[in-house]
């Protein structure tokens, strides 16, 4: 019994810190993106296409932040990360076809509150209380 109970916090915690991990290098990538954005409007037109891809690696660690997010929630771990999960891949979304648009009175603003929702969750996360708070 108490091997059991072993087992399932060993991969509870190993679940957690992957998520952690996966959370900051999301976090990572999505503060990279005004800085191309804002080379690309300093003149240096090279930056638009790293912009492009660092919208494609954020997409990608988004979309991966959830399927992560939902095996913590399976494993009793938090489940509010698999939500908030939810809500920033879908604001990303809607931040990656505004700028494929054109349409930067939505794209600006809404990377801005990406950018805050990301530091916010990463901050939660790795908080030492994230386990006990979760259920």
């Amino acid at each position: 019994m108490s091997e059991t109970v072993t087992t399932r916090s060993r991969k509870a915690n190993g679940t957690l810190m992957v998520n952690r991990v996966l959370v900051s290098a999301h976090t990572v990538a999505i503060i990279g993106q005004p800085v191309f954005a804002g080379g690309y409007l300093g003149g240096d037109y090279d930056m638009l296409g790293l912009h492009r891809v660092g919208a494609d690696a954020v997409s990608f660690l988004a979309y991966a932040q959830i399927l992560a997010a939902l095996v913590l929630w399976l494993v009793r771990g938090p489940r509010w990360l698999f939500w908030i999960s939810l809500l920033l891949a879908a604001g990303e979304t809607a931040q990656y076809f505004a700028g494929m648009d054109g349409a930067l009175d939505l794209h600006i603003p809404l990377g801005v509150a990406l950018v805050a929702g990301m530091v916010l969750t990463t901050v939660a996360l790795w908080r030492p209380q994230v386990w006990r708070a979760g259920r």
